[in-house]
């Protein structure tokens, strides 16, 4: 990923376990979706072409953006997979043999939570010595690229449509509670839960007077409407766990 203007001031911090990619690409080289297993659960990695978009308060987003969300800049991302669902509590368990949730379901098809950032690391660790592979947590530009739709973005307010009750489960309509992932509908790009659910995780840290922090994106449950916005972002410590954060995994190719 090519770093834009927003990681100034960042300090970025990435799993150090890098496995060699064992995937196989399509001999065109082209990037395409991927599906894996673990114990037999299933999960799908989503194809994210590269490309440079407008990151931050463009015209969709609306005119009442933070100042931490203003001054779109121009930010150019490799192509990537990413997961399409947030991580489940059944995949969680297939790698970790238990489940830290709040929302325990006799479902595994919710997303797992209360889960923090070095929680999730390792979590991938573990992940990627049982795959081979090198998942990681997303950039936040990474992340935002594919929420808004990657190259078929049509600069929507929240991640597939202008209508929240469309594409999340939010304060409105969760009851505050998370649901089954992919219930409600996709974005451009066919990845659900981008908008609402559970707050998620990305790999980008950095220093304040409160420590290491990180920029949640993506709302969740008990949040209004403008807490969802595919711009806004939520600034906590990495090492607070909750129960409405989660998070989704990225590939490299």
């Amino acid at each position: 990923m090519k770093e834009g203007s927003y990681m100034k001031n960042l300090k970025i911090f990435i799993s150090a376990t890098m496995l060699s990619v064992s995937i196989v690409f399509d001999s065109c080289n082209t990037i395409s979706d991927q599906e894996f297993e673990v114990k037999g659960v299933k999960f799908k990695m989503i194809a994210v072409e590269g490309g440079s978009f407008m990151m931050g308060a463009t015209p969709g987003q609306g005119n009442n953006a933070r100042e931490n969300e203003k001054t779109a800049r121009k930010v150019t991302v490799d192509d990537f997979l990413i997961g399409e669902t947030e991580v489940t509590q059944q995949l969680w368990f297939a790698v970790m043999e238990n489940n830290p949730s709040y929302f325990k379901y006799q479902d595994g098809n919710y997303p797992v939570e209360n889960v923090s950032w070095y929680d999730v690391q390792e979590f991938i660790k573990k992940l990627n010595e049982i795959t081979g592979q090198q998942f990681r947590l997303p950039f936040e530009a990474e992340w935002e690229y594919a929420a808004r739709g990657g190259k078929k973005s049509t600069d929507k307010k929240y991640a597939g449509s202008d209508d929240i009750d469309e594409v999340a489960w939010y304060g409105d309509n969760a009851g505050e509670k998370t649901h089954a992932v992919a219930t409600k509908k996709a974005n451009e790009l066919g990845i659900y839960d981008m908008t609402g659910n559970v707050w998620e995780w990305c790999e980008d840290v950095f220093e304040d007077d409160e420590g290491q922090m990180i920029c949640m994106r993506g709302g969740c449950y008990s949040n209004n409407p403008n807490a969802q916005k595919l711009i806004y972002r939520y600034v906590c410590s990495i090492k607070t766990k909750y129960r409405f954060e989660g998070f989704r995994l990225v590939l490299i190719r």
